[in-house]
């Protein structure tokens, strides 16, 4: 268990202040909990997101020596108890603090490293407060403090709570809001300006065009140089849909979702990409929900994780597909299998196949596809004798319809493989797997438009 220490600068308001309620605020039993706090940088330009479980209400106040913002969240408790931390390594953020700091308010903290100029938006489907940060201009005046209050937007559909994962802190919250502390400061006393801070000039970020893709051409998204910011994770089935269950008892609902958060937390510490999970727990999502999740959620990439089934039982592999028409019987039999859940109409047919007739997405997921692929059968050959390169394949999978971005479904291995099956039950091996998809996200992302730190002559 980690230890919470309150260093001593804090110690003296940290009996009375966590207690003080926001000034304006009634008092109200927070329904909503704060489930993550993400951040990621481009270029400059440093986003943190505040993820919540439901409509909000919000405080943003910024206090200088140090330099510091800080976010009231009306209503919201965190998903874990006590204080939290993160220490990003950020040129603008030393650290991230969350706690409740009383009853249904939770205030999140952004100690800065220097003057930033930042702006707010709060978005829903998902609830999250999105806060965009860049390196100070000019600087700002003394004493200089910003308030509003944000009244709540209502959700626009159910809302998927996303797995959370935040370390321990070591220092408390006790910040005083800003109208407390103008009642209790002496008299106002004679200003002398400070001499200029030097200049703070790091590596010069500049873009860099988009490679073609492996057939030599370039699709609009290159052309236009769009890049790669969020991605959204499909652990596949789930509830009480099971999906394939092996020898021993292994579910796939069960083995997918925990490659899936594994997959996660790698992409956010290589890419510095956001990355939402279409399911945190054991819950069935219908597979229209899943993509209509990427979509509102604008994200650039989706990525469906399943494990295989064969009622030939010698055979083991992976495979990944990416959304086409196709007229091979075994691709069509598995997408059957994948699309039972799914609640389509006849009528749906025409739309259905107009999104699957969308070129530009359907040869940057063919180009998504190769790069999974490749990294999975290298793990997977090396683990298992007999397994075998699947390749790279096309099927009408409902779940890849809906999504606008490009999107792939790989299949990790076997369950009906006893060999496959035994991999697939060690955590160090799910790991590995993890590990092979990342890698073959972060060679498709690598081949996308993207800001990057110039060499120097």
């Amino acid at each position: 268990m980690m230890r919470i220490r309150i260093p001593g600068r804090w110690a003296a308001v940290a009996a009375t202040l966590c207690c003080l309620p926001a000034p304006g605020w009634p008092q109200a039993d927070a329904g909503i909990l704060v489930t993550d706090v993400r951040y990621w940088s481009l270029g400059e330009v440093t986003r943190v997101a505040i993820e919540l479980t439901g409509p909000f209400q919000y405080r943003s106040d910024r206090l200088p020596n140090p330099e510091r913002l800080f976010f009231d969240i009306r209503g919201a408790k965190p998903s874990k108890k006590g204080l939290q931390s993160i220490e990003p390594q950020n040129d603008l953020i030393s650290k991230i603090r969350i706690a409740e700091t009383q009853p249904g308010t939770t205030r999140v903290v952004l100690d800065l490293l220097r003057k930033a100029e930042f702006t707010v938006s709060q978005l829903s489907n998902p609830d999250r407060l999105i806060v965009e940060l860049r390196p100070s201009t000019k600087a700002p005046k003394p004493a200089e403090v910003t308030s509003k209050l944000v009244p709540s937007k209502p959700p626009e559909a159910p809302v998927l709570a996303v797995e959370t994962s935040v370390p321990a802190p070591e220092a408390a919250l006790n910040l005083p809001p800003p109208d407390l502390a103008a009642k209790a400061a002496p008299p106002a006393k004679p200003v002398v300006p400070p001499a200029p801070e030097p200049a703070i000039t790091g590596p010069a970020i500049v873009p860099r065009g988009a490679q073609p893709n492996r057939s030599g051409n370039r699709t609009m998204t290159r052309v236009l140089g769009l890049k790669l910011g969020r991605i959204v994770i499909d652990p596949g089935h789930g509830g009480h849909d099971t999906g394939t269950t092996g020898p021993s008892g292994l579910n796939e609902k069960d083995l997918v979702l925990d490659i899936s958060r594994r997959l996660a937390d790698l992409l956010q510490e290589q890419l510095r990409s956001e990355v939402i999970l279409t399911r945190q727990d054991d819950t069935f999502i219908p597979l229209e929900e899943r993509t209509r999740l990427a979509n509102r959620s604008k994200a650039d990439l989706f990525l469906s994780i399943h494990a295989n089934s064969s009622p030939v039982r010698s055979v083991a592999g992976v495979e990944t597909y990416y959304l086409s028409f196709t007229t091979n019987r075994n691709a069509l039999e598995l997408a059957a299998r994948e699309n039972a859940g799914s609640s389509r109409g006849i009528f749906d047919l025409q739309e259905l196949l107009q999104r699957i007739a969308l070129r530009d997405k359907l040869d940057e997921s063919r180009e998504f596809a190769s790069r999974v692929q490749s990294s999975l059968f290298a793990v997977s050959a090396k683990n298992n004798a007999a397994s075998r390169n699947r390749g790279v394949k096309k099927a009408p999978f409902v779940v890849l319809i809906g999504a606008s971005m490009p999107s792939v479904l790989c299949e990790i291995g076997f369950l009906t493989n006893s060999t496959d099956e035994a991999l697939l039950k060690r955590a160090e091996y799910r790991q590995r797997i993890a590990e092979a998809i990342a890698k073959g996200v972060s060679g498709y992302a690598e081949t996308l438009s993207k800001f990057q730190v110039a060499q120097r002559d």
